[in-house]
């Protein structure tokens, strides 16, 4: 047989590398879709959770999630099996987003790195103020993380009139977020350390990439590997979901049909409509004592609604303003310093990765109760004053030459 033409190698052609970035950016579209249809199952998907645990029926719902199962409960493989899933998702669009989105260029990708540091840390702070000197200072990382779901979905309610400048500014910021949200669980939520098992999970991660390495591009090696690396994080005292993130920064992404793409588009639609309801299911089902307030002044909930409400939209904020006046960044597309404000109040909606990191903080008892009714208190807060802020200062459709809110 005749040596392959070079057009017919299978290194990218020239034609291949400019379709490339456009190829890989389609399922930015289809996320926003994912994600905004999602955050309305997810919200609907919490409030069965509420309704269910505080009805005469409350007893049949703990003793779902408290089912023994494989070895574990049902609600062990649902916050460290499935989840781990959602966390692989966040790592092919982080590792997309750097590539050839958001975050692709320095100069693209400074504003939402930026003001993502400013929303995990302002958020931070007022948590550890407020609970100092007691023993919910663990919980300092609940306020931190921004739900893309539920952030995206309440853009979505407002229609055509939020530019997409804002929805590429929010979805980069809170996949940035998420970004910190990991290193924070691999870090400081992990409390011990099985050194034979973290050798393993060397071992495994050698091997992915030296699938990478080997121009291997099919996806089922990846996956086979992936399983394997989830056995081993989840020995090695590290939190199980991080292995989804470790397998997605090992899975080839140089390719038009590279296999980043092909698991991305597979996994959106599950993840949206099917894991993160089913985590809101399992974990959002708070037992309510008939006196709420409280509940409300434990430190736990007080910090966190504090960070969640006035935290995040400080440091979001804050961090933006000072990257623009710098001139280390720019406003997004169509987009002023008022709507800029509103998506900022929006990253308080910290619902999804907040409730994982309350569980990891307190384990369970009355400060996770506690932490949970901060996040739910706090993202309803949040999501009402931006929603409303966005929907009074930008324009209609029918005005586009409106001033820039």
């Amino acid at each position: 047989m005749a040596a392959p033409l070079p057009s017919q190698s299978r290194s990218p052609t020239a034609q291949q590398r400019r379709t490339l970035p456009r190829r890989l950016l389609r399922p930015f579209e289809r996320f926003i879709g994912h994600a905004a249809f999602g955050g309305v199952l997810l919200f609907s998907a919490a409030a069965i959770a509420l309704l269910w645990a505080n009805s005469p029926w409350s007893n049949s719902y703990l003793a779902l999630w408290h089912r023994p199962f494989a070895g574990a409960t049902v609600g062990h493989w649902v916050n460290d099996g499935l989840m781990t899933v959602f966390f692989l998702l966040v790592g092919l669009e982080i590792k997309r987003e750097i590539l050839v989105g958001e975050l692709a260029s320095l100069r693209r990708a400074a504003l939402p790195m930026i003001a993502a540091a400013g929303g995990m840390l302002v958020p931070a702070l007022c948590f550890i103020a407020v609970a100092r000197g007691t023993s919910a200072t663990a919980g300092w990382g609940v306020p931190m993380a921004t739900d893309i779901a539920f952030a995206l979905g309440v853009l979505t309610l407002l229609g055509s009139r939020i530019p997409i400048g804002l929805k590429v500014f929010l979805s980069a910021l809170a996949i940035v977020d998420d970004l910190g949200a990991v290193l924070v669980i691999a870090l400081f939520y992990t409390p011990h350390l099985d050194l034979l098992a973290l050798g393993a999970v060397c071992l495994i991660l050698a091997a992915l990439l030296m699938c990478n390495l080997a121009n291997v591009r099919r996806s089922t090696p990846y996956l086979l590997l992936g399983a394997l690396l989830w056995v081993a994080v989840l020995k090695s005292g590290v939190h199980a979901t991080i292995a989804g993130v470790l397998l997605a920064l090992a899975i080839p992404a140089d390719e038009p049909d590279a296999p980043l793409l092909r698991i991305e588009q597979a996994l959106h639609a599950p993840i949206a409509y099917f894991v993160m309801p089913l985590f809101a299911l399992a974990n959002a089902g708070v037992i309510l004592p008939p006196q709420l307030l409280p509940i409300v002044l434990e430190p736990a909930a007080l910090g966190t609604m504090i960070g969640l409400v006035i935290g995040k939209p400080i440091g979001i904020f804050g961090a933006a303003w000072v990257a623009v006046r710098l001139r280390i960044a720019e406003l997004p597309e169509a987009a002023g310093w008022s709507s800029v404000a509103g998506v900022a109040i929006l990253g308080g909606i910290g619902f999804t990765m907040s409730l994982f990191i309350a569980a990891l903080a307190f384990g369970d008892g009355a400060q996770l109760l506690a932490a949970k009714v901060g996040v739910f208190g706090g993202s309803l807060v949040a999501g009402s004053l931006g929603a409303t802020l966005l929907w009074r200062l930008l324009p209609t459709p029918s005005d586009p030459d409106a001033p820039l809110a």
